[in-house]
C-alpha cells in the first residue's frame, strides 16, 4: 500500500505543477494580437510553404552526419578506457574508423557528394 500511496503523491505533485505552470501563463502573458505568432525566422513571413519538400541530395548529407556524429559518440566511451585495454583498443578503434572511411569513400564514387 505504500508504494501507491508513493506513486499517488508523485502523481498529484506532477500535476499540480502543470496547473500551477498554466496558471502562471494566463497570469504572466503580456496580451494577445489578431495575426497570428510566427515564432520561426524571427517573426518574418515563411517564403515556403511548411511541408514543401527537401531535395533528396540531403537525405545523403544527413545519413553521413549522422554517422559520423554516432562515431564521436564512440570515440568518446572509448578514448575513457583506451588506457585500461590496452593496444587491442586501439587497433579496434581504427578498424571501426577504416569502415567509416570505405562507406565515404562508396558515397564519393558513387556521386553521392556533388551537388550539380
Amino acid at each position: 500500500m505504500g508504494d501507491f500511496v508513493s506513486i499517488l503523491a508523485a502523481l498529484g505533485l506532477v500535476l499540480l505543477a502543470a496547473v500551477v505552470v498554466l496558471v502562471a501563463h494566463r497570469l504572466l502573458t503580456v496580451g494577445t494580437t489578431s495575426e497570428p505568432v510566427a515564432p520561426y525566422l524571427s517573426g518574418a513571413r515563411p517564403t515556403e510553404h511548411a511541408l514543401s519538400r527537401y531535395h533528396v541530395r540531403w537525405y545523403t548529407v544527413t545519413l553521413l552526419f549522422l554517422a559520423f556524429d554516432v562515431e564521436m559518440l564512440f570515440m568518446y566511451a572509448w578514448a575513457l578506457v583506451v588506457a585500461e585495454m590496452g593496444a587491442g583498443a586501439v587497433v579496434e578503434m581504427f578498424v571501426f574508423l577504416g569502415l567509416l572511411m570505405a562507406g565515404v569513400v562508396y558515397a564519393w564514387r558513387e556521386g553521392a557528394l556533388r551537388w550539380v
